[in-house]
């Protein structure tokens, strides 16, 4: 795997990030990944309170020597914990932070005079130039085969076109399995590759055997969108009780979601109602199985380490 920026700028020996994944990524899964040469990064809403999180970033720390350790934000208003998770990740050093849906300008601030590097998620060209214009060291390319909230771009459209007209590396996310997969992304023209489904079936991951094994059972034909969890199209396996319930809202909510004056708050019991389904169906055996996912579950055969993930992914 050839030599990228992004293995100088996170001195790793693989151009890889372990994506952030929502209920998923955890502690015990960022030490493995970190001691096995590729980055990593977890959401800091996985953290209930900000002493869980300084307590995992310590733990990292004590158990890893790797300058890879990352932390993923959502930087909009909606995240009322930001300010204080930023804080934190300014205070003890980490060495990245990802930003999700807004603007990365506090936290480029904050973290600049660090030497934390800051990565931004982008979909589009026009806000991958603003982004840069603000000081990010690096662009995650959100294609539209990613996991979670996907962009509407293909690999092949999003990657030449963000290193058409910026001058900070590309990262890749969205549909990746397998090593030929990363070397057909890497010559695209990407810096590196940021990778989550492929690791949701891991021995460390504290979420249901049955989440697990869904990932091993299914493939990329059933991964769907759904504007059901946050009012956003959101992938998730199309497992019975999805193709039950539909994967659209039905016509109250279209219409109170139209409405100037309620939409706001129509949007915001969405999520949160959405968030509470995918929340139960990760951590307990429920016929409500709402389980995100991406379409490179189609490479997972069996549950692994995430070690053995990422050396399937290398080697």
């Amino acid at each position: 795997m050839k030599k990228t920026p992004i293995n100088e700028l996170l001195d790793i020996k693989y151009p890889i990030i372990m994506a952030p994944m929502f209920l998923v990524t955890n502690t015990k899964m960022m030490i493995e990944a970190l001691n096995s040469d590729i980055a990593a990064c977890v959401p800091a809403l996985n953290y209930r309170t900000d002493e869980q999180l300084r307590t995992a970033i310590q733990e990292i720390r004590a158990n890893t020597t790797s300058k890879g350790l990352g932390i993923n934000l959502i930087v909009n208003k909606s995240n009322i914990k930001m300010k204080q998770q930023l804080k934190t990740c300014a205070e003890l050093g980490v060495d990245f932070i990802i930003t999700s849906l807004g603007s990365p300008k506090d936290v480029i601030e904050q973290c600049k005079p660090k030497g934390i590097k800051v990565f931004c998620d982008v979909v589009e060209e026009k806000y991958a130039k603003k982004v840069e214009e603000l000081g990010a060291d690096a662009l995650i390319a959100v294609n539209c085969n990613a996991g979670g909230h996907a962009g509407k771009l293909t690999p092949e459209e999003i990657i030449p076109l963000l290193n058409k007209h910026c001058s900070i590396p590309v990262i890749s996310a969205g549909g990746v399995g397998t090593k030929d997969g990363i070397n057909k992304i890497m010559n695209l023209g990407a810096a590196g590759l940021s990778i989550g489904s492929p690791f949701i079936a891991c021995e460390e991951a504290h979420i249901s055997e049955e989440y697990k094994q869904a990932c091993v059972d299914y493939g990329k034909e059933d991964i769907v969108f759904t504007t059901k969890i946050s009012g956003t199209p959101c992938t998730v396996i199309n497992t019975p009780y999805v193709q039950k319930t539909g994967t659209t809202q039905n016509w109250l909510e279209k219409l109170m979601s139209k409405n100037k004056k309620i939409k706001k708050w129509v949007k915001m019991i969405t999520y949160f109602k959405g968030m509470k389904s995918v929340e139960k169906a990760a951590f307990s055996s429920t016929y409500k199985t709402i389980w995100c996912a991406g379409p490179s579950i189609e490479h997972t055969k069996e549950i692994l380490s995430t070690k053995e993930i990422i050396k399937r992914l290398t080697t």
